[in-house]
């Protein structure tokens, strides 16, 4: 679907240099989202042979989806992104598999336009919907309960906020901290990000962080926000399954 315009955080990954390097720039910044899959993976109720549509939102360069799909080879996947540059990444990472995925350009905020009126069993984001405002993330999340089957699982891996000010600013030191231990580890094991000038010092990363932030304007919520938002929307049992500083792996099911 053409959209009229886009979103800040949308057209921050729609750059080809930017793409190029997303996923060496994740596992500087964010190593747990390898934790964040493994947890998605055994939460699924599904049997390997299970025969099921998933809905990716934000499929960025297909790194949940790779492993979804070669999971359970029965399944199929619609995913979106706002980025025409992603898809093609992930088009190319899922290889042969991406027969099984129906590719879709379009904001999260026209999810209902997006889907067409398609049912499915699985829906799951990794680090998106926190570009969403309260408002829109309630919406997004009330359109992937119409588009769950009963008993279908939504699962979100993304970042979240501290609910006080001093706990936030603590854990954004550890954050920091561990991008440039992990760059300069980087370094002295001659890898190809090795003289990435960004994350060379703590201020540097501090101002890299603070710039990517602003030109994607990241919202998180707290994490009693985010599920409050879910228990809205209507899922069931909405809970917090892993949680490590600003990062955690959250959702429910539909109710049969």
């Amino acid at each position: 679907m053409a959209l009229t315009a886009k979103s800040h955080s949308i057209a921050a990954y729609d750059i080809p240099e930017r793409v190029a390097s997303y996923d060496a720039d994740m596992d500087l910044m964010h190593p747990n989202r390898h934790k964040m899959l493994q947890i998605v993976l055994e939460l699924l109720p599904f049997s390997p042979d299970a025969s099921f549509t998933a809905l990716d939102l934000g499929v960025g360069t297909g790194f949940f989806s790779y492993v979804i799909l070669k999971r359970f080879a029965n399944s199929r996947v619609i995913a979106l992104d706002g980025a025409a540059s992603m898809i093609e990444m992930a088009q190319g990472r899922l290889g042969p598999m991406a027969d099984r995925v129906d590719f879709r350009t379009g904001d999260f905020r026209n999810l209902s336009e997006l889907l067409r009126g398609e049912r499915g069993d699985l829906v799951y984001s990794a680090y998106a919907l926190h570009h969403l405002t309260a408002p829109e993330k309630i919406s997004v999340v009330s359109e992937i309960v119409k588009f769950l089957n009963p008993g279908g699982w939504f699962l979100n891996a993304d970042l979240i906020i501290g609910h006080d000010a001093q706990i936030e600013s603590r854990i954004q030191e550890i954050r920091v901290q561990g991008i440039v231990g992990r760059a300069r580890a980087n370094r002295n094991n001659g890898e190809s990000n090795s003289n990435d000038e960004r994350f060379a010092s703590a201020a540097s990363t501090r101002a890299f962080i603070d710039n990517l932030q602003s030109r994607e304007h990241d919202q998180p919520l707290t994490l009693n926000e985010d599920l409050r938002i879910l228990t809205d929307a209507g899922l069931k049992n909405a809970s917090a399954f892993w949680l490590e500083y600003r990062e955690a792996v959250t959702g429910g099911f539909k109710p049969l």
